[in-house]
């Protein structure tokens, strides 16, 4: 079950457990082109939203036991994502690294910078109380959403910060917070003409 290149910053992923099916495929340096079924309408809403505004091509096909909760489902998603985006992003040379990015969504604003460190770390803040208690969709729990941020910058080893400065509608608050980390993810792994083929590191690695 692990994440295989498939070409020049493409890669994908099978990951079968008891509680989950899961495929992922993407492409770093795509226009945004999703097919998205992961048997949690909101979910599949928000990854469309990620592959969109990242500008990556995303193919995810997932079911899961979602008769139990859509926990599993969820979390096994962004744990794929996250491994075929570090195997994609393969040494990392000639990229930008770091990206940030703004993201309103009519009363709600969302602000996410991204590292692309080799080194897993999130920081999350900002939304509201009550937000994780939240029932999206009828299936998306608002807890899920650090939940699933945690799952893609662990396995894809990204640092990322991801603060709600504002918002009061759950679904806006969450939505804000998927496409301004899409499009600092977008920025963050975009080659730098300037870099050349070098690894944008004073360590020479990341």
């Amino acid at each position: 079950m692990s994440a295989e290149l498939i070409g020049a910053r493409r890669a994908r992923m099978e990951r079968v457990t008891s509680e989950s099916s899961v495929f992922v495929e993407l492409d770093l340096d795509g226009t945004g082109t999703s097919e998205i079924s992961t048997s949690v309408p909101f979910y599949d809403h928000m990854l469309t939203a990620l592959s969109k505004h990242s500008l990556i091509d995303l193919t995810v096909r997932a079911t899961g036991d979602i008769h139990i909760d859509v926990h599993h489902t969820v979390e096994d998603v962004a744990i794929t994502i996250g491994e075929v985006l570090r195997v994609a992003l393969g040494n990392k040379a000639g990229i930008r690294r770091f990206g940030t990015s703004y993201a309103p969504l009519d009363e709600a604003l969302a602000r996410s910078v991204v590292d692309v460190s080799g080194r897993p770390y999130l920081v999350h803040g900002g939304e509201p109380a009550g937000q994780e208690y939240h029932l999206i969709g009828g299936h998306f729990t608002g807890s899920m959403t650090r939940h699933v941020f945690e799952a893609i910058t662990f396995h894809a080893q990204i640092c990322a910060h991801i603060e709600v400065l504002s918002g009061r509608d759950p679904h806006h608050i969450v939505e804000a917070q998927f496409k301004s980390f899409a499009r600092a993810l977008r920025e963050a792994v975009e080659p730098d003409a300037r870099m050349g083929d070098k690894i944008p590191s004073t360590k020479g690695a990341l």
